[in-house]
């Protein structure tokens, strides 16, 4: 199988080559907090490594933490589920991977709404399946409605991908627009919908998140993903978990037999950090939460101003996703044609080193686009933003 890398580990990598030479790289690829994981979370972890929890713990997950993961989405999320429900796994992006696994036999289709996450067409074909790119409009917001969808499901449909806050387009469903989705998704019982929530906790603009997996018609067909990577500042710590109530516990069984065959389960000594954070930590959230609203004013603000750019307002995750078309068939300053995307993001990096990346990763209605993380100091997006503006206002 012709597999691509992923362009987003691709940029950091870069960014990071270029540091090391000495080079004054702002990087605007990196999708992870700039904060470190709070301190007490991190004392869980040493405690419970120092305590001796170091052998093998049940493949699903220690009980205590699936207990206070299902806790926190009958609390936070109103989906009714139990601990039996949970599968804690290596970060989120396993967690979506088991589920297309356990769920997509060959040839059948996973409808990705795009622009999309760069991992989910990949997914879909590891697992045989065909992904159906349904592409939402920059003037929506990226967002697709029910009769995109409707349109795009056949009766080989097995699944659809939901991600809400999005990456790459910092943008997100209302409740009424889930509320609508899924009545479409209602009517055809063959389709179970994963809801990725990994950026749940890092919204503004005054939209509330919604989880699908509440609507109980159809409870029973949602696979909710999320984990500690975005809204705890815990990328490195791989964890991810995926609740799939209903049907007897039998989603959440596959997911586990998976993952009995390909990890096991996650480090050990981990787990009491989950507790951890998910019972005493929502004021480091917010307090993250409070520094990214600002930032993606800032952001927002100084992209706007650049000329012939077009780029939604963000109201969650840490993304900006402006389409920079109106500047393809121009040379850069150095020279270099710019005829795509991914032209546009290497002579930016090359020129002014300002490293972004290019959205032709994100599915096909993302090759106009680049993305902005605004994972970073308000100095770092200004000094960015500033050479970024000078360098296009420079194409001729």
């Amino acid at each position: 199988m012709d597999l691509e890398s992923s362009s987003t580990l691709a940029v950091t990598a870069r960014v990071r080559e270029l540091k090391a030479a000495g080079k004054a790289v702002i990087g605007f690829g990196a999708g992870e907090p700039d904060f470190g994981t709070p301190l007490p979370i991190r004392q869980a972890a040493i405690d419970a490594l120092l305590a001796g929890q170091t052998h093998y713990m049940p493949v699903p997950g220690d009980p205590a933490a699936r207990q206070a993961i299902a806790e926190k989405l009958q609390r936070e999320n109103q989906i009714n589920c139990t601990g039996e429900d949970i599968v804690i796994t290596v970060g989120g992006k396993h967690a979506i991977y088991l589920a297309l696994q356990a769920l997509v036999n060959e040839g059948e289709q996973v409808i990705v709404p795009t622009p999309a996450w760069v991992s989910y067409v990949p997914m879909v074909r590891l697992c045989g399946g065909e992904p159906i790119q349904v592409p939402g409009p920059v003037e929506g917001d990226f967002k697709i409605t029910p009769r995109q969808l409707e349109a795009a499901i056949t009766p080989q449909t097995r699944a659809m991908l939901l991600n809400s806050p999005s990456n790459p387009c910092g943008t997100m469903y209302r409740p009424e627009e889930i509320r609508a989705l899924v009545d479409v998704l209602a009517a055809h019982d063959q389709i179970v919908l994963i809801s990725d929530e990994i950026y749940e906790k890092l919204i503004y603009g005054g939209i509330e998140h919604f989880s699908p997996g509440s609507i109980e018609a159809v409870a029973d067909r949602v696979v909710t993903i999320n984990g500690l990577s975005k809204a705890y500042a815990m990328t490195g710590w791989r964890i991810g978990y995926a609740c799939a109530p209903g049907n007897g516990g039998g989603l959440a069984k596959a997911i586990a037999k998976l993952q009995g065959q390909m990890t096991s389960h996650i480090t050990s000594f981990t787990y009491a950090a989950i507790v951890d954070a998910l019972a005493n930590r929502a004021e480091d959230v917010e307090a993250m939460r409070r520094t990214f609203a600002r930032r993606a004013e800032l952001m927002y603000g100084l992209v706007s101003a650049m000329p012939d750019l077009v780029c939604p307002k963000p109201t969650g995750a840490f993304y900006v996703f402006p389409d920079v078309s109106a500047h393809f068939g121009k040379r850069s300053p150095g020279g270099r044609t710019i005829d795509s995307c991914l032209s546009f993001a290497e002579a930016l990096l090359e020129e002014a080193l300002v490293a972004l990346v290019p959205g032709d990763g994100f599915g096909k209605c993302g090759k106009a686009h680049v993305r902005l993380s605004f994972a970073c100091s308000d100095e770092d997006i200004e000094e960015g933003c500033r050479r970024m503006h000078e360098w296009i206002e420079k194409l001729g």
